[in-house]
């Protein structure tokens, strides 16, 4: 078949049209040129023209250093303006864009350089330091905005890329259950669902919104943000971190109307002191995961906004959701609404998979458009994720009458901490190679503010003889940890066992860990509990 002469300017096409990454991004620079694309606080505001330029630019930059189609990049920045500019980049080289969190140190960033099989790094001269010992080229990220200088306007961009849906766009890792992250392969189709969703559906985003976010833009929120703002053409806000004394001050300065939060934010913003102005905003809806029950109608009664649930995976996108058409009744109930539109969800047996009666407590598990394509390198991982069809989460939940599913439980091991998910796999495999420890077993428990919190049980190889002396060690270790762990990872509970209990195969029995009577040691508070 001939192609049409004149195709259709990118502008022009309806956003459920949209498919990739790339049109999104000439899209929005053709219908929107001149408006606000993204404000950095602190940093600068660029409009949708900018942005295309800008990143146009790099793209030269990043051809010119060798970057081509197909290769993976890790960027590891915080919320500068130039992480979003470097995916907008390397999605018009067909690259790949891998985020890393700041926070990483040797051991979990040498892991993600590794595993990703990035070909370089993208990061600031300040952090290069925990790069050091990488095998692949380590970018400054000043050197290239430098070097974009002497890149004409209009240039075109080298070995320009034409996206397709399932091409892949980034390469996300998040904690898996069985030990170190894996890395979810997160295609065009992926981001165009989850963004379009956003506009078509509740939240109903549109031109005249201002969304902004808070969270580190090596997680995934920030990043859908930014697809979900340049499909609807709204304006998006990006804090340097969440500060809860100052974050309902940023709501107003910039005439937010919509966020999304999750875990311990909303209970810290409770914590602040009331404000006068806390009802003086423009913000039309709040969605966020894991709203605390018992204080979802004090949250909507402070600031005189409705806040809804919402549940998504980094492997499964957006999920579930409450609506405008069920809130009144659902606040305070816990539930996490029904599908969105590109999304099926069923309550099935743990054992047999098989469907579970209306009411009964089983996995949740889910399919349809813009599921991620698999774990990176890991068939087998990726088999089981999606046996018999359907992505299992590994969260248990019921659903009632109406298709409405309420989290009750959870079937893997790991630790839900603020907005962290840590694997207690990966936390394990450290403690276990220390010196001083025979074995360990980690486990969540309940916390005020966080959900939950990271407990080490600890086999010690020789227990010291005074209380003292066994805090010393702890810490000893625990300063371990931090050196080759993210430090949310790091237990904030320690407690000593002269054994831990097992299993008939040798391994930790962690749910007879409770019963063994024992004394734990509180790093935060510094003290026996």
């Amino acid at each position: 078949m001939t192609a049409p002469l004149h195709a259709p300017l990118p502008g022009t096409l309806a956003v459920a049209d949209v498919t990739d990454l790339v049109t999104a991004l000439h899209r929005a620079a053709a219908r929107w040129p001149h408006r606000p694309a993204w404000t950095f606080d602190p940093g600068d505001t660029v409009t949708f023209a900018e942005v295309e330029s800008r990143s146009r630019a790099l793209a030269a930059v990043l051809h010119a250093r060798g970057i081509r189609a197909g290769d993976r990049v890790v960027v590891r920045l915080d919320n500068r303006i130039e992480f979003p500019l470097l995916w907008c980049a390397l999605m018009r080289l067909g690259a790949v864009m891998v985020p890393m969190n700041p926070r990483y140190r040797a051991d979990d960033a040498g892991h993600v350089v590794s595993a990703s099989l990035a070909v370089a790094v993208v990061t600031s001269a300040g952090q290069a330091d925990v790069l050091a010992g990488t095998a692949v080229p380590v970018h400054h990220v000043e050197d290239l905005v430098a070097a974009t200088e002497s890149v004409a306007a209009g240039t075109d961009v080298p070995g320009d890329h034409v996206a397709v849906p399932e091409g892949t766009a980034s390469l996300q890792f998040t904690s898996g259950t069985t030990g170190r992250p894996k890395g979810c392969v997160l295609s065009h189709r992926y981001w165009t669902e989850l963004g379009t969703g956003m506009a078509l559906e509740f939240p109903y985003l549109g031109e005249d919104d201002v969304l902004l976010t808070a969270q580190a833009f090596s997680y995934l929120d920030p990043q859908w943000n930014v697809v979900a703002a340049m499909l609807a053409g709204a304006h998006l806000v990006v804090l340097d971190g969440f500060h809860p004394s100052t974050f309902w001050s940023h709501v107003r300065e910039h005439e937010v109307t919509y966020f999304y939060c999750l875990a311990a934010m909303p209970v810290l913003l409770l914590a602040m002191p009331p404000d006068p102005q806390d009802r003086e905003h423009r913000v039309r809806a709040v969605q966020c995961s894991a709203i605390p029950p018992a204080r979802h109608a004090e949250l909507e009664q402070r600031w005189g906004v409705p806040w809804y649930e919402a549940f998504g995976m980094t492997e499964t996108g957006g999920d579930l959701r409450v609506t405008d058409e069920d809130h009144d009744e659902l606040v305070g109930t816990g539930c996490l609404g029904g599908p969105t539109r590109h999304r099926e969800v069923r309550i099935v047996s743990a054992e047999d998979g098989r469907p579970v009666p209306r009411g009964e407590h089983g996995e949740i598990v889910l399919r349809g458009l813009g599921l991620m394509d698999g774990y990176d390198g890991d068939e087998a991982a990726t088999a089981e994720a999606f046996r018999g069809g359907w992505f299992h989460t590994g969260d248990l939940g019921r659903m009632d009458d109406r298709g409405r599913v309420y989290l009750v439980g959870r079937l893997k091991d790991m630790v839900r901490r603020g907005g962290e998910n840590v694997a207690a796999r990966e936390v394990e495999d450290v403690l276990n190679h220390l010196p001083d420890v025979r074995l360990s077993a980690v486990v969540a428990v309940p916390d005020e503010i966080r959900g939950e919190e990271v407990k080490a049980h600890l086999e010690l190889e020789s227990e010291p003889a005074t209380d003292a002396e066994l805090a010393a060690l702890l810490e000893s270790v625990a300063g371990e940890c931090e050196r080759r762990l993210a430090r949310f990872k790091v237990p904030r509970y320690w407690e000593v066992h002269p054994t831990l209990p097992r299993t008939a195969s040798e391994r930790v029995a962690k749910t007879e860990i409770t019963s063994v009577p024992g004394r734990t040691w509180d790093r935060v508070e510094e003290r026996w509990v």
